[in-house]
């Protein structure tokens, strides 16, 4: 990895790890499901900084099970979920989208808002799937619902304002593309 990138990377993942770690505490299925704002700087990293930032999300949330001491088989699908999702609104900003990111008006942000609902599903498909399969005492309906509800809902209610904020106020540039600097402000 070029440095620059991995000084970018690093300071993706403690950012992550800053925003995570303070809500581990508020669990929702002990050991299993919190309360996850940091789903919000998932979705943030996959727009503005790609694929790197999609890895950094993923590589957050293992190191944030890690320090939680909540390192399960179903880490691997978590690691996958928190990758897969961001890189899927990454996808749809930069491969289906024909407007560029913003989220000036209300259509702008119904179809971010809709992008996000979407990545929220495979993550849900991905790791409750896991969950239920490796441990079949965890109600897996409300497992699945906790994990929806976080990777939607938060990326929504928190996501957009502080998007609209880095983008307008201070900025940053969406990913648009392989070719362009992905950490450009």
């Amino acid at each position: 990895m070029k440095r620059g990138a991995f000084l970018r990377f690093a300071g993706l993942l403690a950012v992550y790890l800053v925003v995570a770690l303070p809500f581990k505490a508020m669990n929702l299925i002990p050991g299993f499901s919190d309360i996850r704002p940091v789903t919000a700087v998932g979705m943030f990293y996959g727009v503005f900084f790609g694929p790197l930032g999609c890895l950094a999300s993923a590589c957050g949330n293992l190191a944030a099970d890690a320090f939680d001491d909540a390192i399960r088989w179903t880490s691997i699908a978590g690691f996958a979920a928190n990758f897969l999702g961001p890189l899927l609104l990454w996808a749809y900003w930069t491969r289906v989208s024909r407007t560029p990111f913003a989220l000036r008006r209300p259509g702008e942000m119904l179809r971010h808002s809709l992008a996000v609902a979407a990545a929220a599903l495979l993550e849900t498909a991905l790791i409750a799937p896991a969950v239920a399969i490796v441990y079949p005492e965890v109600d897996a309906v409300l497992f699945a619902w906790s994990v929806f509800g976080n990777t939607a809902v938060f990326p929504v209610i928190l996501g957009i304002p502080f998007t609209i904020l880095l983008q307008e106020e201070l900025g940053f540039r969406p990913c648009t593309g392989p070719r362009q600097d992905p950490g450009a402000r």
